[in-house]
């Protein structure tokens, strides 16, 4: 007898566990289902804008059998190259030092077993904020004959002064189109968009590259270097929940 007793006991806490992590599962469903009410909408505008800011990335570096003579050489071509700037129209304030360094330049001994010193590497690079892009391939061509062989040019970046104008553009059509999707899902479902329940924006501006990588510069050819500005593609995608009104 006490046997049957205990089984059914058992089975009737089993029942309770079971009871109330039901009801533990269907509450939290139901704050999540509540939390999701009403119609959420996501759109994307664009807009394209041409650049109207280079930002050369450039610099010096030297080689030299010990650190003293690599210095005076990288800081020799680095003056020249500043100077070129400037005389292209460059502002001061225009040009930043972005990476400096001095390092051993080293080859493997296979009879030592070690790394032996060869030579030291002088290296002082700027980022250049060129504000008529137009002179951009003429300014490039301006430093490399400045700084002759010690000259480094690793990348070229365009942007836009003052991005907030394109970024308010494509905002506008992002809701337009969000809103007008919305109205027709409402129509489509037979419901009635409420108030305005939530709204998130992301907006982006990828940078125009016309290159990034080591470029070791040659002599300049009798033409300008080719720089093509083209244009920038900036996006804002939003987010936006409406409630469904009765």
């Amino acid at each position: 007898m006490k046997r049957i007793w205990l089984v059914a006991i058992g089975v009737v806490l089993l029942m309770a566990v079971v009871f109330l992590a039901g009801c533990g599962s269907q509450s939290s469903g139901s704050s999540s289902a509540v939390s999701q009410q009403g119609i959420w909408v996501s759109g994307t505008g664009k807009v394209y804008a041409v650049p109207d800011i280079a930002e050369l990335t450039l610099g010096v570096e030297a080689q030299a059998v010990s650190v003293a003579e690599a210095q005076t050489k990288a800081t020799e071509a680095m003056n020249d190259v500043i100077k070129a700037l400037k005389d292209s129209g460059v502002a001061e304030k225009d040009i930043q030092t972005q990476y400096f360094s001095i390092n051993e330049v080293t080859k493997w001994d296979a009879n030592k077993n070690e790394s032996i010193v060869t030579a030291y590497r002088a290296t002082n690079t700027v980022v250049v904020k060129v504000r008529e892009v137009k002179k951009a391939g003429a300014i490039i061509d301006a430093v490399v004959v400045a700084g002759g062989d010690y000259t480094r040019i690793n990348g070229i970046n365009f942007t836009v002064e003052d991005p907030n104008i394109y970024y308010a553009q494509a905002r506008e059509k992002a809701i337009t189109y969000v809103k007008a999707k919305a109205e027709q899902m409402a129509a489509l479902t037979n419901v009635k968009l409420g108030k305005v329940t939530y709204i998130s924006e992301n907006s982006y501006m990828p940078s125009g590259n016309y290159y990034n990588g080591r470029l070791e510069a040659a002599a300049p050819a009798m033409d300008t270097t080719p720089v093509s500005v083209g244009q920038l593609e900036i996006t804002t995608t939003v987010q936006i929940a409406y409630a469904i009104s009765e």
